[in-house]
């Protein structure tokens, strides 16, 4: 069994920044990951919040913290975390590609798409239901679309939507948005895109291979109606990746890791970063501070064991 003084379970930027910050304090670090490095920034078009760029393409920002993350001697692997075993002084980190020990975990592993849960969700996925823009935005040049959500990740959508196709429609169950002001006025300064408030997708309509549209009833009135679209995108909240982890008994009621301002979990030994933390902004600028935070309590820890 190989022997690291820390696995990072997860290469998203949190997960990247602290092998960064643990190697370049000597100790040995593999980042153990099921897919490609980058996490959702890989799904974003253009990240406009990061400091130091003015604008960035998601998979440029990856690229390059992925290149700063093993450039002190991270180690980096592909594999799905199954299980922590706690055995005190070390962890031993399960994986569907064998098992790893080390004396310290930092959890990365972040959040996925939470499903609407309307009818025709799971029979027209992959054939016009999809809950990401840059991947499959081209399939529906110059057709129209719904946007189902209200806050950035939508916007932020819609607004990559609208260079694509002649029309987006953004359904938000709310009289407002919640995305920042920014994406806000740029998204209502679009001619594409247009808003149905105050309602909520009842049924995905389709034509038993593809996408026709959706039923939708108002919360307020109760009236319901129908909108013509080709692709539906969703984005109505994220869940965290933590089936894992569920016996250690680190988690909230709703699954997200609790922690500290140090990282720290209720187990010794074991922190969390990024979108699995239970905090109230989920950013590619907070989960790189959560990572430094991490990284560098990880060597205090190895250091004071």
């Amino acid at each position: 069994m190989e022997s690291y003084d820390v696995i990072v379970i997860g290469a998203g930027p949190s997960g990247m920044t602290s092998a960064l910050y643990a190697s370049r304090a000597n100790l040995s670090v593999l980042m153990i990951d099921r897919g490609i490095y980058g996490g959702q920034m890989n799904n974003t078009a253009e990240i406009e919040n990061y400091p130091g760029f003015k604008s960035i393409l998601g998979p440029d920002l990856a690229k390059n913290m992925y290149e700063g993350s093993i450039n002190f001697g991270a180690k980096y692997g592909y594999g799905t975390v199954e299980s922590i075993e706690d055995n005190g002084a070390t962890k031993v980190v399960h994986t569907d590609n064998g098992d790893y020990e080390a004396k310290a975990v930092i959890i990365g592993t972040g959040s996925q798409y939470k499903k609407l849960g309307a009818p025709g969700e799971d029979e027209y996925g992959g054939r016009g239901v999809s809950y990401c823009a840059v991947c499959d935005g081209a399939f529906f040049k110059n057709k129209e679309v719904v946007v189902v959500g209200g806050g950035d990740s939508a916007i932020q959508e819609a607004l990559y939507l609208a260079q694509l196709v002649s029309k987006v429609t953004i359904v938000h169950r709310r009289d407002q948005l919640r995305a920042q002001k920014v994406l806000q006025d740029q998204a209502f300064a679009n001619d594409k895109i247009n808003f149905v408030w105050n309602t909520n997708v009842t049924e995905i309509t389709g034509d038993g291979a593809k996408v026709t549209g959706v039923k939708t009833v108002n919360n307020q009135t109760n009236a319901t109606g129908e909108i013509p679209a080709s692709g539906v995108f969703i984005y109505v909240g994220n869940l965290p990746i933590t089936d894992a982890f569920t016996d250690l008994k680190i988690t909230d009621d709703k699954g997200w890791i609790k922690t500290n301002d140090r990282m720290e979990t209720s187990m010794p030994g074991v922190f969390a970063i990024g979108d699995v933390r239970a905090k109230e902004l989920r950013q590619v600028v907070t989960a790189v501070g959560d990572g430094g935070i991490a990284g560098q309590n990880a060597f205090h820890y190895i250091q004071n064991m």
